[in-house]
């Protein structure tokens, strides 16, 4: 079963849970949404990445790092202001996912 639809949100607001507190890049987020197992590609990572940028909830810039460049996203200020937002409709979900337990 795919359940990968119902994660999207939860995805994209672990991205920005990360852009807010240091800079990210595709890769280094990909092995962290691993050990909390998200198994992402390339492939679907970069257009969440693309999609949150485009929105205006991160900016990019390239980096160099040796001979290769390094796209790195930090989240702005209305990335911020979304995962609070955010934050603020997981622990009412949270707490009604698990009030009868």
């Amino acid at each position: 079963m795919d359940d990968r639809d119902l994660y999207a949100g939860l995805i994209r607001l672990h991205i920005l849970h990360h852009a807010v507190h240091e800079p990210i890049f595709g890769l280094g987020i990909i092995e962290e949404l691993a050990r909390h197992g998200y198994k992402l590609s390339a492939g679907t990572l970069y257009p969440i990445l693309h999609g949150l940028e485009r929105k205006g909830y991160l900016r990019s810039r390239e980096e160099r790092v040796g001979k290769r460049a390094r796209r790195i996203y930090t989240a702005t200020r209305q990335g911020r202001r979304a995962l609070e937002h955010g934050k603020v409709k997981v622990r009412e979900l949270f707490g009604e996912l698990f009030e009868d337990e």
